[in-house]
């Protein structure tokens, strides 16, 4: 096979990559001596793929390409661990008999036979270009290469517990959060970041809260930069008028009035935020020089927070994956629950994915089809943001451009990461017993068994956030809820629990695992025209459809 594709020179053999514990053990090269002959573990580049056959016996193997996030083609059967089989990229079912050992050996030097027959009509000697890549992106669109490596969230190695260590990666990040998304549909007159969301906080307090949090634990500088709009500017300055004693360094800037009609305002609403515009004004950001400022601070990674995300904050564990692993680029994307178990499933394992299996409208409707939300929430490298931001193919609009940069992936995030905030539905969400928040970040309540929330639709009595609050005393618990909907003249007393009624009787290993097939509640209270429901205090409402008093 190394003979065919001339990957293999014989009197540099001794300096090809051993995974055996020195890919992460250290980044310079490796000597030993044994009897015989001098090896060299050299680090030159770092493996595009692995191939494991004896899967029983590699397990250091594993742990190695995961921790570097190198996909894995493996052979499996079902003897197979599941901690090692959720690691596996590319898993082929067959035992590892020597015919057919041949046959995948055989079968992976066509193809990178192919591959170096392809590079070399470009010339040899040559290295793509920018350009090169552009074009090369726009020609395979739509084609089997339009992927991107997709790694759980629980797969992410741990930061370190050195003090110092973890203060000296979170000196390299930047925060950069938008305001331009207004409340106007909710009956808010300021941006969605003034919103009071959980215990009198606002989604500005709890970025803000979260930075302050890091600093003072690790005795780190992050800064935040804001990006405002016109139109909002002046209420985030003065709401920032709170924070002049807090240890955290912000920076707000306020764009002109053509970026503001052009990207923050959709046609026809003046109102509606379109985050897809966002990456678009953080290079515009960049473009100003500011980019070379962070640079010069010794700034290299940046975490450019979705508007819409009540749940976009920093978590260092991302941070220190893309650091070890030298990614430029990652997309925080969560699995849609259209396709149920297959979804849940596919969440927990690490894998390659096409692009149009992403969506970034999150809506119920829109997400069938599709096996990951986009939630535009992105973690950049600075460096390479410099190498591209003149070529006017980077936008950052959508995954596509994650094409550009040399190492990107994908990272599937825990549904207490993607909060968004459209509607006073979602409101209801946030304020519920289903989250807490300490230190900024929210947190799910562990009493949830399934691993999506509930789908809460509210009627337009309760379209406005006065009308919202005016009609819930409290808001009702809603942890073992599957979904509501209230349509009416409608109001809800304290204390009030929305329910599950009945239990599946899975083991606790299934439980955890699908947890989400037990039979939820769901609760439906539609009031007809000019008839009032007042659901009284203390009640249980478990699958309950609600028309009139009579049914309370």
């Amino acid at each position: 096979m190394t003979s065919r594709v001339t990957s293999l020179i014989p009197e540099r053999a001794s300096s090809l990559w051993k995974m055996r514990g020195f890919l992460t053990n250290s980044c310079s090269p490796k000597k030993f001596r044994s009897r015989h002959k001098k090896l060299v573990f050299a680090p030159t580049k770092m493996p595009d793929c692995v191939v494991i056959f004896d899967t029983e016996r590699k397990s250091s193997v594993f742990l190695e390409a995961e921790r570097l996030g190198i996909p894995i083609v493996a052979l499996v059967d079902s003897s197979m661990p599941w901690e090692y089989y959720k690691k596996v990229t590319y898993p082929i079912p067959a035992n590892d008999s020597v015919q057919f050992v041949y046959l995948i050996c055989n079968m992976i030097t066509k193809c990178l036979m192919l591959e170096k027959k392809k590079d070399g009509a470009k010339g040899p000697g040559k290295k793509a270009t920018i350009k090169d890549r552009v074009e090369s992106t726009s020609e395979s669109e739509g084609s089997a290469s339009d992927e991107v490596l997709v790694v759980p969230y629980e797969n992410l190695a741990p930061m370190s517990c050195d003090v110092a260590e973890s203060k000296q990666l979170l000196d390299k990040l930047v925060v950069v959060k938008y305001n331009g998304a207004l409340g106007k549909n909710m009956g808010f007159g300021g941006p969605k970041s003034l919103i009071e969301v959980k215990n009198g906080s606002t989604p500005l307090d709890l970025i803000v809260n979260q930075i302050q949090s890091l600093n003072s634990k690790y005795g780190c500088n992050i800064p935040l930069l804001l990006m405002n709009p016109k139109n909002t500017h002046n209420d985030i300055v003065k709401a920032l008028e709170k924070y002049s004693t807090l240890d955290v360094d912000i920076h707000p800037f306020e764009q002109g009035e053509h970026t503001q009609h052009e990207s923050f305002v959709s046609e026809g609403c003046e109102d509606k935020w379109q985050s897809s515009k966002h990456g678009a004004h953080f290079l515009s950001l960049m473009n100003s020089g500011t980019l070379d400022v962070l640079l010069a601070q010794g700034k290299e990674y940046a975490l450019v927070v979705n508007p819409d995300n009540v749940a976009g904050v920093v978590d260092p564990k991302i941070l220190n994956h893309l650091a070890q692993n030298s990614i430029e680029y990652c997309s925080e994307v969560t699995p849609t629950t259209s396709n149920g178990l297959i979804n849940f499933m596919a969440s927990s394992l690490q894998g390659m994915f096409k692009l149009e299996d992403f969506t970034s409208d999150h809506s119920e409707k829109s997400v069938k089809g599709f096996k990951y939300i986009d939630t535009r929430s992105l973690w950049l490298n600075l460096k390479a943001i410099k190498r591209l931001v003149d070529t006017s193919a980077l936008n950052l609009d959508n995954l596509s451009t994650l094409k550009l940069f040399e190492n990107s992936i994908g990272i599937s995030i825990p549904q207490s990461r993607f909060l968004p905030l459209n509607c006073t539905s979602d409101l209801f969400l946030l304020q519920s017993d289903l989250y807490s928040f300490t230190e900024g970040m929210f947190v799910r309540n562990d009493a949830r068994v399934s691993p999506s929330d509930p789908s809460i639709a509210l009627g337009p009595e309760f379209e406005k956030i006065s009308d919202f609050k005016r009609r819930f005393e409290t808001i009702p618990s809603i942890v073992k809820l599957d979904s509501l909907e209230v349509n009416g003249d409608v109001w809800f007393g304290a204390d009030i629990v929305l329910n599950v009624s009945i239990l599946l009787p899975l083991d606790q290993y299934l439980a955890s695992l699908l947890g989400y097939l037990f039979l939820h509640g769901k609760v439906v209270i539609d009031a007809s025209p000019g008839l009032t429901l007042r659901i009284p205090g203390g009640v249980v409402l478990e699958d309950e459809e609600i028309n009139d008093p009579t049914d309370i």
